[in-house]
């Protein structure tokens, strides 16, 4: 194994005396050594297991030159945009092109192209016509299928097709690439072999005999919207390594096979994943260009788990680590730990110990770690399944193990926390034990919103349970002594909200005195239930139309509602309280929105009723007690925590 960072050019291959690697990779993300990077980890692992791998990041797409710089691998080039799909990094959800890009030097857009796996892909065959290909990363992964493309407002065949790849490695690659580079090595053909976690184009499909799901056609689908939501809801329930089947779509007269995912890493295969000898920063070569702002947030962050039984509509992370949770062992996370507060940067605080969802630590229920996730129901939504195993224990006991380490100050969480999760433990330890030390102040969670209507279509618990949760939440930080507040995410324009839905929500900030920073426009991206809605207005496991909000106007309305109260919002809040009729919401009184329309000679309306007015809501606020704080909302200071990303 390495000591160092892996090899970047042909210098390097001469330092190490290697002739020929066994695999390059080609990545669109710079190269940071680190677990929270795919190229990371794919590349230490097939290391641990003896190969030789080189790395090409960000090579310049425009020729073929760029891919030739380690030469043509012994057994494949694997092929990956980055972290993020590479048109999400690119465009904002109003397909306005991103000035910046946190995976790239300098935090600066340009070093990868559009839709940068076909592109990489098309340069490997142009220098080498008959090299293998293997493609992964969440842009492969959520491509496998046909798909509805958002920025091209298309449906696209299979990336696979596109990319003319031999494999496509989908979800967490670990062991997928281990066995397809263990195939290799014994002379297999690599487009024959027929491995877990893998998509391959056949031309025939007899050896599956009749253990196999079809859904439509691509041809099917890109033309009809009914076709496109039964394959949507058929490929969504086969996403289980354990109840699953193979899932096959027929295109231009192949097919594309997906077999059954693999199974999760169990903990003593994630603890040997994240023990491998990671240099935890990017490489030195960016150091002219100031480096690589992605390694801030995670450098002296910790993954504790992975996968998701939340199973949110909008997220891609049922497709990609899927719904059975898993998580390492104490002893790896607090070794990792023990490397990390002797870094001469550390300042004493681990920025997170988390996951998909940090309070999560484990399979949902007995079943799933045999039997896998129920394909029909889902754990947390509508209600709580009666079979969920509720504990924080585990999770509080290594938090208190990493907050007396030496060096260390603080441990926050900043992964996400399952509020509808927490709210269900009747042991109030972790809940006290969070507020008291894991808060900074601020405590991010995702309602996403509070009209029914839509949390139904978003596959979220309803408002009462949010309203439970805020509830304890300041009970307990009143106990304790600490000022803190909850930061929460909201989403405009989901699949199901109408301009009716947005102005609740808005009513519901306003009697919370909520004042939220950062409103997120809903982002259809590939492979979510909730993009199908908003391509098909279906819901792909009933076949009811659902209301999508797509006018671009209307869409502006909807996000400006939620911020109300921003004086450049206001013609959009009003035109959209008059195309509902809530007139009623326009005027002094403290339960409407806005304030009537200003003229040239003042508000439109009687200047002794107005002032009047004025002076009995000044009244009515202070025997109120209310604008003397933010007792349910944020702080006008802005913390880290009000900072998120969501692109993905």
């Amino acid at each position: 194994m390495s000591k160092g960072f892996l090899p970047v050019c042909m210098e390097d291959m001469k330092k190490l005396n290697i002739s020929q690697f066994d695999f390059v990779y080609i990545s669109g993300d710079a190269y940071v050594d680190h677990p929270s990077f795919g190229h990371a980890i794919i590349t230490r692992v097939l290391e641990s297991e003896g190969f030789s791998v080189g790395i090409i990041p960000q090579p310049d797409w425009k020729s073929k030159d760029a891919f030739m710089t380690l030469g043509e691998p012994k057994y494949a080039f694997l092929v990956s945009a980055g972290n993020i799909d590479s048109m999400v990094n690119h465009y904002t959800v109003n397909k306005r092109l991103r000035h910046d890009d946190m995976y790239s030097p300098g935090g600066k857009s340009g070093y990868r192209p559009d839709r940068a796996t076909i592109v990489y892909c098309n340069r490997i065959r142009e220098a080498y016509p008959k090299a293998k290909i293997i493609i992964g990363g969440v842009e492969a992964s959520l491509r496998r299928f046909a798909h509805y493309d958002y920025w091209s407002n298309s449906v696209r065949r299979s990336i696979l097709f596109d990319t003319r790849a031999d494999v496509l490695s989908f979800g967490m690659g670990e062991k997928s690439i281990t066995e397809l580079a263990k195939a290799l090595r014994e002379g297999k053909e690599i487009s024959q072999t027929n491995i877990d976690g893998c998509c391959y184009v056949r031309t025939n499909i007899d050896y599956l005999k009749d253990n196999y799901v079809m859904v439509p056609s691509f041809e099917e689908v890109k033309e009809d919207k009914v076709a496109y939501s039964k394959a949507a809801a058929t490929e969504y329930r086969e996403q289980d390594p354990f109840s699953g089947k193979p899932v096959v779509q027929m295109c231009q007269g192949k097919y594309l096979v997906q077999n059954i995912p693999q199974k999760p890493l169990a903990t003593n295969e994630l603890d040997r994943v994240y023990a491998l000898p990671y240099m935890r920063t990017y490489h030195p070569m960016y150091e002219k260009d100031g480096g690589i702002p992605a390694i801030t947030e995670v450098k002296f962050s910790i993954t504790h788990n992975r996968g998701c039984f939340g199973a949110c509509s909008f997220c891609a992370i049922t497709a990609h680590q899927g719904r059975i949770v898993t998580s390492r062992s104490e002893k790896s996370v607090i070794k990792e730990a023990e490397k990390m507060i002797w870094e001469p940067d550390f300042k004493g605080y681990i920025h997170d110990v988390g996951g998909p969802t940090a309070n999560f630590d484990g399979p949902a229920c007995e079943k799933q770690g045999t039997k896998g996730a129920c394909k029909n129901k889902q754990c947390l939504f509508p209600t709580p399944c009666k079979n969920l195993k509720v504990s924080h224990k585990n999770y509080l006991a290594l938090l208190k193990k990493l907050r007396h380490l030496p060096n260390v100050k603080k441990v926050f969480i900043r992964s996400g926390i399952r509020y509808d999760y927490l709210i269900l433990d009747k042991n109030d330890e972790f809940f006290r034990e969070l507020c008291e030390h894991h808060v900074s102040g601020q405590l991010k969670v995702a309602p996403e919103h509070i009209s029914d209507n839509v949390l139904s279509k978003m596959g979220k618990p309803g408002k009462s349970v949010y309203d439970r949760f805020s509830k304890k939440f300041y009970s307990i930080c009143r106990k304790i002594g600490k000022e803190q507040y909850l930061v929460p995410y909201l989403m405009s324009s989901h699949p199901g909200s109408t301009i009716h839905d947005a102005i609740e929500l808005a009513l519901y900030i306003k009697k919370n005195n909520l004042h939220p920073e950062q409103v997120q426009d809903f982002y259809p991206t590939p492979f979510t239930i909730s993009t199908s809605m908003f391509y098909t207005g279906l819901d792909p496991f009933t076949l009811k139309e659902v209301y999508v909000p797509k006018d671009p106007e209307e869409k502006r309305m909807q996000r400006a509602l939620l911020q109300f109260n921003k004086k450049e919002n206001y013609p959009l809040v009003l035109k959209a309280l008059k195309k509902a009729g809530r007139d009623d919401l326009i005027g002094f009184s403290p339960d409407c929105l806005i304030r009537p329309q200003v003229s040239e000679k003042g508000f439109k309306s009687n200047k002794s009723s107005y002032t009047k007015q004025k002076s009995q809501t000044k009244k009515g606020d202070n025997k109120n007690g209310k604008n003397t704080g933010r007792k349910n909302g944020i702080t006008k200071n802005k913390g880290p925590a009000q900072r998120r990303n969501r692109k993905n």
